[in-house]
């Protein structure tokens, strides 16, 4: 048995080295978690494992890995199946967005994401939500976006994957009532990270109004992750945008997604 195996609930973060996941790698530290790390950034990981572990006591595991290759999730499962370690709750945090025309955008690119937002997401939680269900305890954390309640023009292929992750975490979460694993589907707005400027999406109008600190987002999800709640939609803001979704017709929604997808 390795360090992490078990006198201390284990977390798997993907995508810990920025943004929304580096910000929950903290709260679950603060909160006495031993952690496992994944991403692809080693010397941020690294970092980020040492400060946390001197400052909470915590044991941490760093696994450099590149989410958009198809076998990457066997890959984690396997290392950590010949250390004996044991995942209790499962943060699919990784993704990332490519923001334009979809007859402009590059075909890679978006190939590579549907990988990592949905196809590595969904193996991961196949790999791993088997073993909750034997031990009777387990927890995921699955992130969506407000992306996930409307079809988004220039955002077409982003805002498809989160919509599978929306509907992918309510199915199975249903699935798993009263097995002792609850799923929750993490549903921000525009928030405060790299991840905008990295698609190149930092002067649209969504990013204008409304935006939140990845630290806020993060706590809000660990809450919820903790409740057990099924969807958790971040800052009312978002609340009330996601409120309007559901009572607007469709062809209307589509129309305002562009809008507030575009450069101001």
């Amino acid at each position: 048995m390795t360090e992490l195996a078990h006198t201390k609930i284990t977390a798997l973060i993907t995508g810990a080295s920025s943004g929304i996941g580096y910000e929950l790698a903290k709260v679950f530290a603060r909160n006495g978690h031993n952690l496992i790390l994944v991403a692809r950034n080693e010397q941020t990981l690294n970092q980020l494992a040492g400060e946390l572990r001197a400052k909470f006591g915590i044991t941490v595991k760093v696994i450099l890995k590149d989410l958009s290759i198809i076998t990457a999730a066997q890959e984690i499962v396997d290392e950590l199946g010949q250390e004996a370690v044991s995942v209790d709750i499962l943060v699919n945090n990784a993704g990332f967005d490519v923001y334009g025309n979809f007859y402009e955008t590059d075909l890679n690119r978006e190939l590579q994401m549907i990988q990592v937002n949905l196809v590595t997401l969904t193996q991961l939680t196949k790999l791993l939500v088997g073993d909750m269900v034997k031990r009777r305890r387990g927890k995921i954390l699955n992130l969506g976006s407000i992306g996930s309640f409307a079809s988004s023009p220039l955002n077409a292929v982003y805002s498809a994957t989160k919509a599978y992750v929306l509907s992918f975490s309510e199915a199975i979460a249903e699935e798993l009532q009263g097995s002792g694993v609850t799923v929750t589907c993490l549903c921000p707005g525009a928030t405060r990270t790299e991840f905008q400027k990295k698609a190149q999406m930092d002067d649209i109008r969504l990013i204008k109004r409304g935006v939140m600190n990845a630290d806020t987002v993060a706590q809000i999800a660990f809450r919820a992750l903790m409740a057990g709640r099924r969807v958790v939609v971040s800052g009312l803001y978002n609340q009330i945008q996601i409120l309007f979704l559901r009572l607007l017709p469709r062809a209307v929604i589509v129309k305002l997604s562009k809008f507030m997808l575009q450069r101001a």
